[in-house]
């Protein structure tokens, strides 16, 4: 069964089409990696599956609900079990890293203090942060922010994770070790994933399967290797061999 099924989704922005009646079937506990140029509608594509942005036609289904056709309130309550790490971690720089995890639970749950407490000390742990809860965001670093936004994004237990460029920012050695947590997250969790990002090593260490746009298009699906030895002309200019050998891991 298809945890999210894209069924022709079309959005366009004036007279520019970003997603062309694109279909796309996502897996229970699959990973899966969008790549594209800037502006090929990867990140449109996430903010349509959780309706953050209404798409023009076509269907997304998440565990066999249409999203189209929810009411605000069942879309809500479908939403608590959809995790979504932002590009910037998108941390409120006014609140403590404490306050920042305990605010999905305030708003969409019925937990104690206690419990609350139990929740944010278990997922800073995860992280490897748990020096960091009565910090504000400004005194973190880059990993550091995307670690506590990607421990938010977990603390809600989500079955379903959308990351939008999560290492993008970071220094290779960084974005290594968060491409690592973020799959020992996903097995420990058993989440399923959908991942945007242009970078190729942490495509490489989270992917089971790979997808790529082109004016609006799904251009390939499939294997993270077949498609950067692929002899399409666009996918050999866009994974380069000298850029990354795929599968020796190597720049």
């Amino acid at each position: 069964m298809s945890e999210v099924e894209i069924k022709h989704l079309s959005k366009s922005f004036g007279d520019m089409v970003v997603l062309d009646n694109i279909s796309l079937n996502i897996r229970e506990e699959e990973n899966v990696v969008v790549f594209g140029r800037s502006g090929s509608g990867k990140s449109v594509l996430l903010k349509c599956i959780v309706r953050l942005m209404e798409p023009d036609s076509g269907d997304i289904l998440i565990e066999g609900q249409n999203v189209k056709y929810l009411s605000n309130k069942k879309l809500n309550e479908l939403r608590k079990y959809i995790g979504f790490l932002f590009q910037s971690a998108a941390l409120y720089d006014s609140m403590s890293v404490r306050e920042n995890l305990e605010f999905p639970l305030i708003r969409n749950f019925n937990f104690t203090p206690a419990e609350r407490e139990k929740k944010i000390k278990d997922v800073l742990e995860k992280v490897s942060l748990e020096d960091s809860i009565d910090k504000m965001p400004a005194e973190l670093s880059g990993g550091m922010k995307k670690r506590i936004g990607l421990a938010r994004t977990i603390i809600t237990e989500p079955r379903l994770i959308l990351y939008d460029e999560p290492t993008t920012g970071l220094d290779p050695i960084t974005s290594k070790e968060i491409s690592q947590l973020i799959i020992e997250l996903q097995k420990d969790l058993h989440t399923t994933s959908i991942i945007v990002t242009h970078d190729l090593i942490c495509a490489k260490i989270i992917a089971t399967h790979a997808v790529v746009l082109k004016d609006g298009k799904i251009r390939y699906e499939g294997n993270l290797e077949k498609l950067t030895s692929n002899d399409d002309p666009f996918l050999k200019d866009f994974f380069s061999n000298d850029i990354i050998d795929v599968k020796n891991g190597r720049i």
